[in-house]
């Protein structure tokens, strides 16, 4: 029996990190045949990940532009991918999560009558426009999709709620807690020149990302003056704040941040650099959807520079608090975790409900099920 082709597609760096343990599963089994093709929606930060994973990607349509819009990504995407569905004519597509690149691959499939599995498939806030785009686009996905890879239960449910049916959704983890398990190293180096500077033994360092779409503007200054105070505060804590190239991000945050001692702006950082800021830091500040569930796994309570998300596991679990973008109350909490012992215990050591580090293996166990390769259905998560 011919080996079924399976066609990973992802263009962003947060895509990568996640699809990067599973496309590596693929390639080991003995079941599948794996190929890859990148977008490139994200060129230099995708570039990083795919050297670190030693990932060489069959197919690169490279469509990064200088003042991209959605709709401009959404049409080369879809023009690209089309063209590389119709050349390769794999038997099943893989996205991963919500970016414009998965919904438009989706899409191009779906024109195509091959088979989409959508991977961290379920994650809802039911509010279209928050997160922009990504609400609508991991929907969308999830119309097309034929087989859906739910991290957690939540996930599971809400998919169900909508009408999938629950035969077509597997209960995997997360594949983001697969890939800490080959970054994460207690004699790691930073290749980094200003974290090799930091001392990680005796400050308290708060790692902080923020440069989500709906954050720029008003809300992101909110977060610098927030993250200004708190460094004013305590002698013993550093922040360490790689900053997105977007300039609409850079410019705010080094008028109000460059230059103040104990805060390290930097570029920003490769996957093996941030996954090990990450495990050597006393709390996160984040509006990112990764961290979200990376920090808890690692013990570091998870402050969330956003109104609501699309992971309430964890806000469920302790790990995480959703705190907005008001500066006072950024403060206050992070404050509370600097100042209460017992509050920062109860939330370091609460238990990460986003996976065990073999998601990707039950996906390509999944994918085996769904060809017919095997008469066994994974068995979940959770």
């Amino acid at each position: 029996m011919k080996k079924p082709v399976i066609l990973t597609i992802f263009g962003t760096r947060p895509e990568a990190i996640k699809m990067a343990p599973l496309v590596k599963t693929v390639e080991r089994s003995d079941y599948l045949v794996s190929k890859v093709c990148v977008t490139a929606q994200h060129r230099q930060m995708l570039d990083q990940v795919l050297d670190i994973f030693g990932i060489n990607p069959d197919y690169d349509l490279n469509i990064m532009k200088e003042g991209q819009t959605l709709s401009g990504i959404t049409n080369l995407v879809l023009d690209g991918v089309e063209r590389v569905l119709g050349e390769l004519k794999p038997d099943m597509v893989l996205v991963h999560g919500d970016t414009t690149t998965t919904f438009a691959a989706a899409l191009a499939a779906f024109y195509c009558k091959i088979p989409v599995g959508h991977v961290e498939a379920g994650l809802r806030t039911y509010d279209k426009y928050f997160p922009f785009p990504e609400e609508m686009n991991r929907k969308l996905t999830g119309c097309i999709a034929d087989i859906h890879f739910a991290p957690t239960r939540s996930n599971f449910n809400n998919l169900v709620r909508e009408g999938v049916n629950p035969e077509n959704i597997y209960i995997t983890g997360n594949t983001a807690i697969d890939a800490l398990r080959s970054t994460v190293s207690e004699d790691y180096e930073f290749e980094n020149e200003l974290l090799k500077n930091i001392d990680f033994k005796n400050k308290r360092i708060i790692a902080v990302t923020a440069h989500r779409r709906e954050n720029l503007g008003e809300p992101l200054r909110n977060i610098c003056y927030a993250l200004r105070e708190i460094k004013q505060k305590y002698d013993n804590v550093e922040i360490i704040y790689p900053v997105h190239l977007n300039p609409l991000v850079q410019e705010p945050v080094r008028e109000i941040l460059e230059g103040i001692p104990g805060i390290h702006l930097t570029e920003p950082v490769q996957v093996l650099d941030m996954h090990n800021i990450l495990a050597r830091s006393y709390l996160v500040l984040t509006d990112s959807g990764g961290l979200q569930e990376e920090a808890p796994s690692l013990g570091k309570p998870v402050l969330v520079l956003r109104n609501e998300t699309e992971r309430p596991e964890a806000v469920e679990a302790g790990t995480v608090k959703v705190v907005g973008t008001d500066k006072d109350n950024i403060v206050k909490e992070t404050f509370r975790l600097l100042d209460d012992e017992t509050e920062y215990k109860r939330m370091a050591h609460s238990v990460n409900p986003y996976g065990d580090g073999h998601a990707s293996e039950r996906i390509v166990e999944a994918i085996r099920y769904w060809f017919g390769l095997t008469d066994k259905k994974p068995e979940p998560f959770i």
